[in-house]
């Protein structure tokens, strides 16, 4: 996985005290759930915020905020912020409650079953 290993920590100390959180490998990097629900994320250096739509257009006016590509996709709702708009905990920390505002926000999600492996494959 391709993702800054302070960055993660740090996201870690920022969501030591919210409930629900789970911490998944994927994009690439690592996400942050809350109720099952992508909140924040870490990708190469960057931090992966989910907001709603309106609210992520409006970000994007900020420094350093851009749209999160998965491939040659993007979607409205899901920026990538540079390292240097997150460089202090403060400014790390108000990131993150946005994406866990949001999250927090929708229903939780029950987890997926996981499918069983064919017996030949076990």
């Amino acid at each position: 996985m391709a993702y800054d290993e302070e960055l993660a920590e740090r996201v870690r100390v920022a969501l030591d005290d919210v409930k629900g959180v789970a911490e998944i490998k994927m994009f690439g990097g690592l996400c942050f759930t809350v109720g099952g629900n992508m909140a924040v994320g870490v990708s190469h250096d960057d931090l992966l915020v989910r907001m709603s739509p309106e609210d992520g257009d409006a970000a994007l006016a900020e420094a350093g905020v851009r749209l999160m590509e998965i491939g040659s996709r993007t979607s409205r709702g899901f920026l990538a912020v540079a390292p240097e708009a997150t460089k202090t905990d403060r400014k790390l920390r108000a990131w993150v409650d946005r994406g866990v505002g949001f999250a927090s926000a929708l229903p939780p999600k029950q987890p997926k079953p996981r499918k069983a492996k064919p017996a030949s494959a076990r």
